[in-house]
């Protein structure tokens, strides 16, 4: 998953200026290297500078971007443009519009409403825009697929949601496990893989837990609450899995069943391929017994938060509960 560039592009990153916008660092990063090697790659000789915006002050954007005794060419990097000084913006867009054409200006913006002027103006002089918007949590295992793929690898649909599970939703893990996983195996990464790399992460066990319960293999269930607990998890985990198996069901169960897969999909919040195993579930789930499972997830969430003293106790009553509660 790349970032997504709008606005007009040249092939040359001289004469222009990029603006980089949007929370997602690791995109924002590859982004301005990218633009960086790109300059590179046109003129050997570039000189490369970085700065932070708050830093900046007249004479530094002068330093920047004006002319240089050791290499004709320049490429500036200016970071954190949320905290430009009011008193040097105007600098800042005069260099803009005057489309230097030996720098290549690139401008980093981390989102949100903070220098939200500045940005407008920019805009309004026709930058190109690179935009690094958070990855949604459906999208997560489409981005860990094209990571093995940049990487050279193949991978199972599974192996990738597992591996989101195991890391969670931080892109910069979740691209060094992809790139793990593509070095570790011979190129295919299956879901056997990322558990025998990533087993001991809490969230897979959790997870595990979830599955084999709402999909009535209780005694399954059973068994990885208990190497979760012996393996050190923390209860909560568990508790919130169940909890987020639960609802994804409920709302699989309530939803209209005419929409396309990759709109239900985002409607419940989970991966178009991960319907299919929601689906074989949920046949054993209606809106009652999914009301009465959710009921027993929260008390038991509530006595692992310290409601309760014996929490393995809570856990397993839970699971015994929420298996119960599935029709036979």
């Amino acid at each position: 998953m790349a970032a997504a560039t709008r606005g007009r592009s040249t092939p040359s990153p001289f004469g222009r200026t990029t603006l980089v916008s949007g929370p997602e660092g690791l995109l924002a990063d590859r982004a301005v290297a990218g633009l960086l090697a790109q300059a590179r790659k046109e003129s050997a000789e570039v000189e490369v500078s970085r700065t932070e915006a708050v830093l900046l002050d007249g004479g530094r954007l002068t330093e920047l971007s004006g002319s240089s005794l050791f290499a004709t060419r320049k490429a500036v990097v200016v970071t954190d443009l949320a905290n430009l000084s009011p008193e040097v913006a105007p600098d800042l867009l005069e260099v803009v519009a005057a489309r230097l054409p030996d720098v290549a200006l690139v401008l980093v913006h981390g989102g949100g409403q903070k220098g939200k002027g500045v940005l407008d103006k920019l805009k309004a002089l026709d930058v190109t825009v690179v935009d690094c918007p958070p990855v949604k949590t459906w999208e997560l295992p489409q981005f860990v697929a094209a990571e093995v793929r940049q990487a050279g690898g193949t991978v199972e649909a599974g192996a990738a949601q597992a591996l989101v599970d195991a890391v969670g939703n931080d892109l910069r893990a979740l691209a060094a496990g992809a790139a793990q996983l593509v070095s570790d195996t011979e190129g295919h990464v299956e879901t056997e893989d990322v558990r025998r790399y990533f087993g001991g992460r809490a969230d897979v066990t959790s997870f595990a837990v979830a599955d084999a319960v709402l999909s009535g293999r209780t005694g399954a269930a059973m068994e990885q609450l208990r190497w979760a607990l012996t393996t050190g998890v923390a209860p909560v985990l568990v508790t919130s899995a169940l909890a987020s198996g639960v609802r994804g069901l409920g709302k699989l169960v309530g939803a209209d069943p005419g929409q396309r897969d990759v709109d239900l999909a985002r409607e419940v919040g989970v991966p178009p391929w991960k319907l299919k195993s929601m689906r074989s579930q949920a046949r054993g789930w209606d809106a009652r017994g999914l009301a009465t499972a959710l009921r027993a997830v929260a008390t038991a969430d509530a006595d692992v938060k310290g409601a309760a003293e014996d929490a393995a106790y809570s856990l397993e009553r839970a699971v015994l509960a929420v298996a119960a509660a599935r029709r036979t």
